[in-house]
Parts: structure tokens; sequence; C-alpha cells
């Protein structure tokens, strides 16, 4: 016990103030009062004070005896300043949300109202298929390169069912083959948008199919594909799913609804689509107005595409590109075309209109003059190009039957040896 014990000092407090209440009382009572009475009250308060002594005592006794000292510390009242601490003082630590972490990159529901917006104009939305029919005959070409019919067949995000007409209004590469919609016996063409998915719906060629259904999806960021499993022999999609958010789910949800052996063929804008306009609007932006802004929304690298199907389960992958030149009369014309076919900017860190209405007069004309003086067309014409990168893509679920690789180290040929010219004699 140190020199100065806790102890010894409430013991010392509590005899001074048996000295007090004593001296209190005799001038309180002014000697009325006998002296045995007032003796009896300060023996009461200093057995009292003792009893307190001894109790002190045996606490701090009792406190941790490794750290060779006592501490009154546990047993004292914690400070009100500490009790009134605000709770936005302490430190709050971030935590994983449920469920698959998704990267937001496009803006859903500006999207839909683009291609609700585009459609609701039937003779302008069909004066700007032209890049869509080429997508999509383009793409039931490879379809029709495989040789077996497909029972049930899913075109997924649809737009206006530009392969169900492409399907019943080309004539077949021989003329003497059957028709290319005999290749299928029932089509389901599924779409995000309301309006652009029923706005062909009374023209001739929903009729020559043998079976052709429309159905409405919900949001593609929160509800799955309402489908069940394995139901479809073939998913196709053109030109819609360069504006998903979570690529991977829905890709992973294709191969669920895809029966076994099946194929999935695809076609989206790529990475380097409009790369006129890219660099002249972010010219133009950086001299009228001294900063770069996003105006054409982020697309998916070829380089990724393989990894992302092989990621969702497909296998014999393949992927190739092709590039689109159409020609324009001017940059004006071009983004006319973009709007009406629902392709406009929806990336979520796109500039919006404050004060001047989009970009500005001073921005587009400057866009004008830059396009034309670096990737400028045919003098004559007085055209510009604008060149679409599209991406296809073709992946099969898993199946029986389907050819695999040899395992590792199985090879009976060195490779080395036949590009060394080993072999020869």
């Amino acid at each position: 016990m140190s020199e100065w014990d806790p102890s010894i000092c409430i013991a010392l407090l509590s005899v001074g103030a048996v000295l007090c209440i004593n001296f209190e009382l005799r001038l309180w009572t002014k000697d009325k009062v006998p002296k045995e009475f007032l003796c009896g009250i300060a023996f009461c308060a200093t057995s009292i004070s003792a009893f307190m002594s001894s109790l002190t005592f045996m606490i701090i006794s009792s406190t941790d005896e490794a750290q060779g000292e006592t501490s009154l510390r546990p047993f004292l009242p914690r400070p009100a300043i500490r009790r009134r601490t605000p709770q936005s003082q302490f430190r709050a630590y971030a935590i994983q949300a449920p469920g698959t972490p998704s990267l937001q990159v496009f803006d859903s529901r500006i999207k839909q109202i683009h291609k609700e917006r585009a459609a609701s104009n039937a003779e302008s939305s069909r004066r700007v298929d032209y890049l869509r029919d080429e997508v999509a005959s383009r793409l039931c070409e490879r379809l029709l390169d495989i040789n077996r019919h497909f029972p049930s067949v899913l075109d997924l995000g649809a737009n206006a069912c530009n392969i169900a007409r492409i399907l019943t209004t080309t004539p077949p590469p021989i003329p003497t083959d059957p028709p290319l919609h005999t290749r299928l016996t029932s089509l389901t063409s599924a779409d995000w948008s309301p309006t652009l998915l029923n706005r062909d719906s009374h023209l001739p060629f929903n009729t020559q199919l043998h079976s052709h259904t429309r159905t409405i999806l919900s949001d593609p960021d929160t509800a799955p594909l309402p489908f069940a499993p394995r139901s479809f022999s073939a998913v196709l999609s053109s030109l819609s799913l360069h504006w998903i958010n979570d690529l991977p789910s829905l890709l992973s949800q294709i191969v669920t609804i895809l029966k076994p052996d099946s194929p999935f063929l695809a076609a989206i804008f790529g990475g380097d689509s409009l790369f006129e306009l890219r660099t002249s609007l972010q010219l133009a932006d950086l001299d009228r107005r001294g900063g770069v802004g996003t105006h054409v929304s982020p697309l998916a690298d070829v380089r990724d595409v393989g990894g992302l199907l092989q990621k969702a389960g497909f296998k014999l992958l393949t992927v190739d590109v092709d590039d689109i030149v159409v020609d324009y009369p001017d940059t004006f014309a071009l983004m006319q075309d973009l709007q009406a076919m629902g392709e406009s900017n929806a990336a979520l860190v796109r500039e919006t209109n404050t004060g001047l209405r989009g970009l500005g007069r001073d921005v587009l004309l400057a866009n004008e003059g830059i396009y034309r003086e670096l990737h400028g067309g045919d003098g004559e014409k007085g055209g510009i190009p604008a060149t679409w990168r599209v991406i296809y893509m073709i992946g099969w679920t898993p199946g029986e039957g389907q050819p695999e690789p040899l395992a590792r180290g199985s090879g009976e040929l060195n490779m080395k040896e036949i590009l060394e010219g080993g072999g020869k004699k």
C-alpha cells in the first residue's frame, strides 16, 4: 500500500466530518444538551466512519493484484460528459450488402424512357431500322449455319421483332429450299419496352410464323427472366444486351433457361463503335468549355466477351467482330438517328441539361467542323462516315456428345519438331 493510500484519506475525512458534526451540534444546542448525549452521537458517527473506512479498504484490496497497485476507477461512476457523447462521433464501418455485387453503369430508367419515346413515333422508328435489320440478318445467318431444327427459340431483347421479320421476309440462299422460318417451330420475342415490342404487331410477318408470342420483361437490374429452366432450344439477342448493367448475371440466367447442348447467339455494339463521334465531341468540349464530358455511353470490349461467356458456363465459344460503316449527311443527322433508335446516351455519369439544352449550339457547331476535318468523307457527296462495331458471340450449354479437348500431355506429335522441320528425312 502506498503512502497516500485512498483508505487513509477516507478515514481522515470521516474523522474530520465527526469533529465538524460535534462542533455544529454544540453551537446549535448552546450547552442546553447534556454532554453525555453529545458524546453518544459522536460515538455513532465515529463507528459509521470506521465501518466505511474498512469497507473501502476491502474493496481496494480485491482489485487486480497483478498491476502491483490499487485503483478505484472500476467502482466509480462514468463521467457525465462520456455518457452524453453523441452517437455521430463514433466511427461507422461499411458492410457488404446481401446478394451478388453489381456495377451500375447505365441508368435503366432513362434507357426505358428513350426506347418508349422513340417507339411512340412508329414511322420515324421504322425509318432507322436499317442497322437493326442488317445485324439481325447476319445473326440469323449464323443460326441457320447450325444443321438442326429448333423447336423453341427465344429472341431476348427483340426490340421491334427484327429477327422475326428477317426470318419471314428473307428468301433462302437456294430457291428450292424451304423458307427460313420453317427451321424453327415456336418463337418468343421478349423485350423491356412494351411500345417498341408491339410496334409492328399488326404487320403480315406475324402470321407467317408457326407460333409467335410476345413477352414484356421487367426491370433488367432487379427482375429475373420469367422463363422456366431448360425451356428453349436456342436463345438469340440482337443489339440489346449492351445496355445491361449486370451482364454476367443475365448470361447465367440464359444458361439456366437453355436446354443442354443448345446455342446462344448474340450481337452487341462494341467499345469502338462511333469512335469518330467520341473523339470529335471530346475535342469540341475541350475547345469550347475547357473540359471533357461523357456524351457517348461506354460499351464492352471484344477481349472481355469471351471471359464473360466462359464464366457464365458456356462451352465451344466463338467471338468475332464486324464493322459496319454508314454514311450520314452531317453529325446532326447522325444524332437524330441515334435518338430515333433509342440509342442515346444513358450512362449514369452523363452530363444532364443545366442552363442550355444539351450540349449547346457552340459545342455542336464545333463538333461538326472537327468531325469533318478528322474523319471527313467523300468530297463529292459531302457526307461523313460513322463506324458501328458489332461483336458477335456464340456459346453452347454443356451436353452429351459435345467435342471435348484431349487431356494435357496426351499428344503424340511434337509441334516443335514439326515447325522446325525435324520430321523431314
